[in-house]
């Protein structure tokens, strides 16, 4: 991508780091976008990157086929538990939320945690602060999308970051986590430096795939370092998913996307797929892909 121009905007979002099942494909591509759009109006509209990044990720987490929100993972109880997590490169504010039950939007709940002293709460405590905030709490079981009740596989974790016209970056990113998963597992996403972060002088990442690897790795911090050092964002991006099987073993994948503070923006995945939708305020038209083989093939 080019340098960034003083006032232009650009937005990332992605869908996860895991194959759709067969017939899937167009559905997901409409998600991102539909997530892309959201993110778009307010960015457009001169609103402020972290507005842009929680309207994404709440559509998405709304979009049963995306393991976030309504359709989460189901746990060994057969239960919902999410996680997300939301960073404000502006001051390095970080709300997040683990193991969080009950609630439509996590990362609304997340946001709300941008002015605690506190930067992540999880489980009871997670629900009984939604609730005091007032934000939109459900039975769980509205949370459940019958497919999931009979599927194994993960779909792992939803995100996106954003550059405004003032130049502010941010990061979000939401998962119900993995299916079978131990009551109160917590993986990267709701951790600043594991599965996302956001500076205003630096960039912003968000990454999705084996949590705990991505947790060990400390990832995004990884990338936003290799970033500072003047490293292209697909780059460090690509480099630092390369390590994943290194360190999880021969099933550790995952997938990135990134933002420079010049407005470079960059993806890369070793996982089977990467369903990514980008637009900038320079461009006509959004891209979405479902890989980035797909994105090479059209040249």
């Amino acid at each position: 991508m080019t340098d960034r121009q003083a006032g232009r905007w650009a937005l990332i979002v992605h869908g996860g780091a895991k194959p759709w099942p067969d017939g899937e494909e167009d559905a997901h591509r409409n998600g991102v976008l539909e997530a892309l759009a959201a993110g778009r109006r307010v960015l457009e509209s001169g609103g402020t990157a972290l507005d842009a990044v929680e309207a994404s990720v709440r559509t998405l987490e709304d979009i049963e086929l995306f393991n976030a929100g309504t359709g989460s993972a189901l746990n060994e109880r057969g239960e919902v538990e999410m996680c997300s997590g939301i960073m404000d490169g502006r001051d390095l504010k970080v709300g997040a939320v683990g193991a969080i039950r009950g609630v439509r939007n996590p990362v609304a709940v997340a946001r709300a945690m941008l002015a605690e002293t506190e930067v992540l709460i999880v489980g009871e405590g997670a629900e009984l602060f939604a609730v005091r905030k007032g934000i939109e709490c459900v039975p769980n079981d509205a949370l459940v999308v019958e497919k999931r009740k009979k599927e194994l596989a993960e779909h792992d974790t939803v995100g996106a970051v954003a550059l405004d016209s003032g130049g502010n970056i941010a990061a979000a990113t939401s998962t119900g986590g993995l299916a079978g998963a131990p009551v109160g597992r917590i993986g990267d996403s709701p951790v600043p430096g594991g599965g996302f972060y956001a500076d205003n002088h630096v960039g912003g990442v968000a990454f999705s795939g084996d949590g705990e690897t991505i947790q060990r790795l400390a990832l995004a911090g990884r990338v936003m370092a290799s970033i500072d050092d003047g490293e292209d964002p697909e780059a460090a991006i690509a480099k630092a998913v390369a390590k994943l099987p290194g360190t999880g073993g021969a099933d550790a994948d995952g997938g990135g996307i990134g933002i420079a503070k010049d407005g470079r923006i960059g993806w890369a995945h070793n996982s089977p797929s990467f369903t990514v939708a980008l637009m900038t305020g320079d461009m006509e038209e959004p891209e979405v892909w479902l890989s980035k083989e797909e994105a090479q093939k059209r040249g």
